[in-house]
């Protein structure tokens, strides 16, 4: 073997290798077919701002996403605002999440199935695909978590400085991506005492000091954050229900974005509980994927509420290190067993049969995650705050289709505003297309917002064009009707009845023409 060929080949064969080059591949099919959706637009208009427009922005909406604003103003100034540019960094965050829970695996059960078990388990669950795809923090909070784990298993093998620096970092940046992740303090916090307990004839009582230390460096960055998001909570957070006992027993399904995937992982998990091996090291981690979540049940049963799939992604993790470990137990014991008879007068290699077993069942978990790719747009804009579609690009071309010059774009604002319709259809629209604000009072980088500002009087705010493309939520074959009753009133005196209504699912775009 040249020299030259030895580094590709001990890449090959590193645990955390092959998982990363799936990842990157699930997360990578199909990039930009799915349309950005409301939220993907927030982060759209918010990074391609000037820096002091996006500041401004901070300090009355969205502080809480501030961190993850500015890594995406840098990378749009370097790369583009196209949707794939977009969405890159979040594919890039969840391939290293993978390599990170087979590297963690690796760590926990010391077993190489293990270790690419479960980073390729990681892969399979459509939540993860989603996100991976998707212009928002959640996959890189998922990656930051992963990463802490790792370190964490790394530290509590021999604590010192150089190996508690990189768990704080990897926390903190959690802490900055999104708040929520900071939840899984708990479970780590569990992990620490049980693995103390379980060495207690050799423990390292510089852990007992360091831990606690490591913790709250990592959570210093993050406190700004947290409070200057809290003083944003209502209008952010306001409309999450408060969790009910049977979400928190269903939440599996949301979690992994399929029921019988989640409970195919409980079942993987179940070897890695029960078999002998590690069963201590494997309880650690049911307790760290647990322990965050009832956490977020817990604090959202009061005021606000935090309770949200995508919000507690970063659980998933530890289930994919708890299900490869269940497969390298179930490799184990059937590695000491020896071959079994599979027909008479032949056996079959324990590796083999094993190899096979493990195959198939990657393929059946595989196949939501697969099945769910291609419908990615159905998937991501169901909510269920809404439950409509947000067809932003289909309004822009109609608009572009008949746009003239003088036009005018009325919009859902004010208590709308959460739909995103202004920045959606704009994102879409080609540059020589550039409708006037009807209704608006200031554009939203003036407004510091995210969305333009209403107008108090909407007759101070109608210009005169002579035609007014109208956008309103839902699909309707009256679209005044949708709009506030002043609005309608003066649309109504000044243009008549639309020439056309196109509803378009989920909006219902109409042409308002006063020469006809």
């Amino acid at each position: 073997m040249t020299p030259a060929v030895r580094p590709a080949v001990r890449l090959l064969g590193q645990v955390w290798f092959w998982p990363a080059v799936v990842m990157l591949g699930v997360g990578g099919y199909r990039l930009g077919t799915p349309e950005l959706w409301r939220d993907e637009m927030a982060t759209w208009t918010v990074a391609t701002r000037s820096l002091g427009d996006l500041l401004r922005l901070l300090r009355h909406v969205d502080a809480s996403n501030g961190a993850y604003y500015l890594l995406m103003h840098g990378w749009t100034a370097m790369f583009g605002d196209s949707t794939v540019a977009l969405r890159i960094p979040s594919v890039l965050a969840m391939a290293a999440a993978a390599a990170f829970v087979a590297l963690a695996a690796d760590r926990l059960f010391g077993s190489r199935v293990a270790a690419i078990g479960a980073g390729l388990l990681f892969t399979v669950p459509p939540q993860v695909s989603h996100y991976a795809q998707e212009a928002r923090a959640y996959a890189l909070a998922t990656c930051s978590v992963a990463a802490a784990t790792y370190f964490l298993l790394r530290a509590l093998e021999r604590p010192g400085l150089r190996r508690w620096a990189p768990y704080t970092v990897a926390m903190a940046l959690a802490g900055v991506w999104h708040l929520v992740s900071l939840s899984t303090v708990t479970g780590q916090a569990t992990l620490v005492l049980l693995h103390l307990w379980r060495t207690r004839g050799g423990v390292d009582r510089r852990i007992l000091r360091q831990y606690p230390v490591a913790v709250m460096v990592a959570v210093l960055p993050v406190l700004p954050v947290a409070l200057l998001g809290s003083r944003q909570s209502d209008r952010q957070l306001g409309w999450i229900k408060t969790p009910s006992f049977s979400g928190l027993t269903g939440f599996g399904g949301h979690l992994f974005g399929a029921g019988h995937v989640a409970l195919a992982f409980a079942l993987l998990a179940l070897p890695a509980l029960l078999l002998p091996g590690r069963r201590l090291q494997a309880c650690q981690f049911l307790l760290l994927a647990e322990l965050p979540v009832l956490a977020v049940w817990l604090v959202s049963r009061g005021a606000t509420s935090y309770f949200l799939d995508r919000y507690l992604l970063f659980t998933v993790p530890a289930w994919a290190v708890l299900a490869g470990g269940g497969v390298a137990a179930v490799y184990r014991a059937v590695a000491a067993r020896g071959g079994r008879p599979w027909a008479p007068g032949r056996t079959v290699p324990p590796r083999a049969a094993v190899a096979t077993a493990g195959l198939l069942a990657v393929g059946l978990l595989a196949l939501p995650a697969v099945a769910a790719l291609p419908k990615q747009p159905g998937v991501r804009y169901a909510d269920a705050h809404t439950r409509s579609e947000e067809p932003f690009r289909a309004a822009a071309e109609e608009i572009t289709a008949g746009y003239r010059p003088g036009d005018g774009l009325a919009a859902p604002m004010g208590d709308q505003s959460w739909a995103m319709v202004w920045p959606g259809v704009s994102y879409y629209l080609p540059p020589g297309v550039r409708p006037f604000p009807v209704f608006v009072a200031r554009g939203a980088e003036d407004a510091e917002d995210l969305t333009p500002e209403p107008c108090p009087r909407p007759e101070a705010c109608l210009g005169d064009g002579p035609r007014v493309w109208l956008l309103v939520l839902g699909d309707t074959t009256d679209p005044l009707a949708a709009m506030t009753e002043e609005q309608a009133r003066l649309l109504k005196a000044r243009y008549g009845e639309p020439d056309r209504v196109v509803p378009l699912g989920g909006l219902t775009l109409a042409l308002l023409d006063r020469t006809t």
